[in-house]
């Protein structure tokens, strides 16, 4: 283990960090497994049940639909990873209710609820035969004006955050490195096109770059993620371009010359191995970035569309109630990117502390 990591696992904040980042990348891969609400997108909607304070519970009575034989013949593991993944497709009618009775002819006489008092909502019957059951489900932290639980938002929301910066960077890392090493290694005329390139790029404010290249592109998904990664790459080219003209000099690159090694081999092989630690601290850091403008584009709406849900959807659907009693279905989002984003950058500044040769 390198001298750099043993001091970054000492670093208490470092350690904090890491487990905060593994904790949501845990909630993002497990996703409609652990949400509380596994439909798709979490999506369940209950008007009735709209804007209820945490911890409320109600009565669900669940009618059962009838299930198609080939969902039934599917392979189990290969369905609890597409659930997994996509969420379980509602197969039940579910309505909340206030109470229920078995009469004497084994029907089921139940009352909807209207979100008022009990008593005051309507008695229906269902007929003996029905396939059905009730249970209590509670929304740990309430609904939002459409009924939907904000908890399985809020963890289905994890997966767009680190999704998009996990791609921006891929991105990013792809388009800086290639650009970077191509300038510093050969110089001259293409070190001069690449660097007007990257100080006509630099020159534009970030924001407005990725609102322009989101409007040419669509709004959308993975429109998000390609509009972030494309003005993520210039910090790292010019970070990359600086260390392969340090390093091209040295007398390993000069040895590779002389025994005949191909520019590629030396630049791929030999050069850019040595600047993946500087390239690790831009990373955690353009993460942050990333998570960053995604809410902000899906605050403008011009990000993820609904139904998707979105940390920064969540907060433009609801920051309106923050004037009234239910300021935590907008605040709540909003710790979330601060919690996340924060980690990204303190474990930046803790990696560039443990890799500062000068400690």
């Amino acid at each position: 283990m390198s001298q750099g990591m043993k001091k970054l696992l000492k670093n208490p904040l470092a350690i904090a960090c890491i487990v905060v980042i593994v904790f949501f990348t845990l909630i993002a891969i497990l996703g409609y497994a652990i949400t509380p609400d596994s439909s798709p997108y979490a999506n369940e909607q209950h008007l009735e049940l709209a804007i209820k304070k945490p911890g409320f519970k109600i009565k669900m009575l669940k009618i059962h639909d009838k299930y198609s034989g080939k969902e039934q013949k599917t392979c189990a593991i290969k369905r609890f990873f597409s659930n997994m993944l996509f969420g379980t497709p509602i197969t039940t009618t579910n309505i909340p209710i206030y109470n229920y009775r078995i009469d004497e002819n084994q029907n089921l006489i139940y009352e909807t609820f209207t979100g008022d008092t009990p008593n005051e909502g309507e008695i229906k019957t269902l007929k003996k035969g029905t396939k059905y059951e009730i249970v209590e489900k509670k929304y740990y932290l309430g609904t939002d004006r459409y009924g939907r639980d904000l908890l399985s938002q809020l963890m289905i929301g994890t997966r767009v955050s680190l999704s998009v910066g996990f791609i921006a960077i891929v991105i990013a890392l792809a388009i800086g490195i290639t650009l970077g090493a191509l300038a510093g290694y050969y110089g001259g005329v293409l070190d001069n096109i690449i660097m007007w390139l990257i100080n006509v790029i630099w020159s534009m404010p970030t924001i407005l770059l990725v609102i322009a290249i989101t409007f040419a592109l669509g709004k959308g998904f993975w429109q998000v993620f390609v509009a972030v990664g494309l003005t993520m790459w210039v910090d790292i080219a010019r970070m990359v371009r600086g260390q392969v003209m340090g390093l091209k000099e040295k007398e390993f690159v000069l040895a590779g010359k002389a025994l005949g090694f191909s520019d590629a081999r030396l630049i791929v092989k030999h050069i850019l191995p040595n600047v993946v630690s500087a390239v690790t601290v831009i990373i955690a850091s353009n993460f942050a970035t990333a998570i960053l403008q995604e809410a902000g584009l899906s605050f403008l709406g011009i990000g993820v569309q609904p139904p998707m849900p979105s940390w920064g959807t969540m907060i433009k659907e609801n920051y309106g109630y923050i004037i009234l009693d239910a300021a935590y279905m907008a605040i709540i989002p909003g710790l979330a990117i601060m919690i996340l984003v924060l980690a990204f950058f303190l474990l930046g500044s803790a990696i560039r502390q443990a890799m500062d040769v000068k400690n």
